[in-house]
């Protein structure tokens, strides 16, 4: 991968951390335990804890997409990064800024 396109990746990965960490605050916000209130009745509850449910899903999948940002900021450097993890070849840079996090180029990701 070029100079140029890894100061450009890295910008736009640290931008990508930075977005995910702050939707992590408010997803957390959503997914604390939904308390009994006299107000709230059996079917909103319901609904209550359903919406808390799909939010701990969301959580999971931005907190492992982070992780990943954060493993393709620190090999960002590495003379392998931007090499396929399963056939080796070059992950097209198109690709790479639109998921910055891949390991596999585009024909291995689609097997």
């Amino acid at each position: 991968m070029e100079a140029y396109n890894k100061e450009e990746l890295k910008s736009k990965i640290i931008e990508l951390i930075k977005k995910s960490e702050e939707d992590l605050i408010e997803i957390r916000k959503m997914t604390e335990p939904v308390v009994p209130e006299n107000s709230l009745g059996r079917i909103s509850r319901m609904d209550a804890i359903n919406n808390k449910s799909v939010m701990e899903l969301a959580q999971r999948n931005k907190e492992a997409k982070l992780s990943k940002l954060q493993r393709a900021l620190s090999k960002i450097d590495d003379p392998d990064f931007g090499k396929c993890s399963n056939c080796g070849k070059g992950i097209q840079a198109k690709r790479l800024m639109f998921l910055p996090e891949s390991t596999k180029c585009i024909h291995c990701a689609a097997r």
